[in-house]
């Protein structure tokens, strides 16, 4: 049996697919091929559960006669958008399609009406296979990085001076895709004041800036690597961080992936859209490893279901009036 999954982006959207591709792989021995961007293959190149992965820049026809080539007995389609469809009909195979719950999330975000389920967006993905006999493993999320981009913690200290005692340091996530998802980086310089441990900030090349600041501004031990990592180093890093404190984004996923003790922080998105942190079935005893962070009672809160580069109403409650002495209590516990 061969089976072409979908999902174009974003990172943490596809690494939310992994149980799907783990258990299509190991409970029916299907080959696995994976479609996505161009920009996010390297998500996944390494996963050993996926046969063949194909990417395009910017037109799916680039790919399209590739793909009838395979001859694929299913489609599992998790993104749904025109782009999925456009394949879906070109291969002209039974498809499975993931429930995007659009107008659920409408409800939420401009109703403040809630019909969302109680469940987390891969057991969603996971009931989208669950007619070819798919069940829940419950291992959770897979993140696999290479060999070449595993990141020497010591080294790195070494080469930027910094001393991390024990290799025992938080990694800070200070990126995400949009502002309102994003605490203002006085919060993140007074949580970071106030953290016992070194700290590790991680992002793109655009929070450098950010990074910089914040490193600056702490008296404590904190040391800016955004822009400077590709994202399977920084997943690296992620992994061999004592805690992560992170927004709403794919490195969240990928630190869930790794099992790490998480500090997740919401501005304007709320967990119960379920891309909250997805972690294996676990004794009771280990369901503190994800620790969420928002600001509840905001009637403007969802505002989106992705988010704004600025809060639609000029005073950004959802991140302003996050308790950093909570934040940092969980960092040092």
């Amino acid at each position: 049996m061969k089976i072409l999954v979908i999902r174009f982006s974003s990172i943490g959207d596809i690494v939310l697919t992994s149980p799907v591709v783990r258990c299509l792989k190991k409970q029916i021995q299907a080959e696995i091929h994976y479609l996505t961007k161009k920009k996010f293959d390297n998500i996944v190149r390494s996963n050993p559960y996926i046969d063949k992965v194909f990417s395009f820049e910017k037109d799916i026809a680039e790919i399209l006669n590739v793909l009838k080539a395979e001859q694929y007995d299913y489609v599992i389609d998790l993104h749904k958008n025109l782009r999925s469809v456009r394949v879906r009909q070109a291969l002209g195979v039974k498809t499975y399609s993931f429930n995007k719950l659009n107008i659920e999330k409408w409800l939420m975000v401009n109703l403040k009406i809630n019909c969302l389920p109680n469940k987390h967006i891969v057991d969603r993905n996971l009931e989208t296979v669950a007619p070819l006999n798919i069940i829940n493993d419950g291992a959770g999320l897979d993140y696999f990085i290479p060999e070449k981009d595993e990141v020497d913690i010591g080294r790195i200290g070494s080469q930027y001076n910094f001393s991390i005692p024990n290799a025992q340091y938080i990694a800070f996530v200070i990126g995400a895709a949009h502002a309102t998802k994003r605490l203002p980086v006085e919060k993140i310089i007074d949580i970071c004041n106030k953290i016992q441990l070194p700290v590790i900030v991680l992002g793109g090349k655009d929070d450098f800036d950010n990074g910089e600041l914040i490193t600056s501004k702490s008296t404590g031990y904190a040391l800016n690597l955004c822009g400077k990592l590709n994202l399977n180093q920084s997943a690296s890093v992620v992994r061999q961080a004592h805690r992560v404190i992170t927004h709403d984004t794919g490195l969240m996923h990928i630190a869930a992936a790794f099992r790490k003790n998480i500090i997740s922080i919401w501005g304007n998105t709320i967990p119960q859209f379920g891309m909250y942190p997805y972690l294996p079935e676990t004794p009771k005893s280990d369901k503190t490893l994800n620790e969420v962070i928002e600001v509840k009672g905001l009637s403007c809160r969802p505002c989106s279901k992705i988010g704004y580069e600025k809060c639609p109403k000029g005073h950004f409650k959802c991140m302003q009036m996050i308790d950093t002495d909570k934040v940092a209590i969980l960092a040092n516990s």
